[in-house]
């Protein structure tokens, strides 16, 4: 299915477009950043928080999010950038939360495939 594969690529490359805007954002607000490609091959954003811990932000595409853990104050829509720079800001300056990283468990292809039967 090559037209399969093309849209994952194009998701791929919108997601880190998306990604590498939010970093410069951030860096010009004295923010560390490193844009990586993490284990499972999503692009994602190493960000770094006031006490040098580190937490990796995603891009959600179905949900328009950036997120940073599974709790309901670790995203923010990308879809105002002004607005999720300020909060993602916001939280590298408080420091990040304690513990392991959550991660976001919503995949919208399983719950395609489930209709497609």
């Amino acid at each position: 299915m090559q037209t399969s594969k093309t849209i994952k690529e194009r998701q791929r490359a919108y997601a880190e477009r998306l990604l590498t805007a939010l970093g410069e954002h951030l860096t010009s607000r004295a923010v560390t950043t490193v844009l990586i490609v993490a284990e499972n091959g999503r692009p994602a954003l190493d960000v770094t928080d006031s006490r040098c811990r580190m937490r990796r932000v995603f891009v959600h595409l179905p949900f328009c999010w950036f997120y940073w853990g599974d709790q309901d104050d670790e995203r923010v829509s990308f879809l105002q950038m002004d607005g999720a720079v300020d909060r993602i800001e916001r939280a590298v300056r408080e420091g990040w939360r304690e513990g392991e990283q959550g991660e976001l468990s919503v995949d919208l292809n399983k719950i395609l495939d489930a209709y497609r039967g």
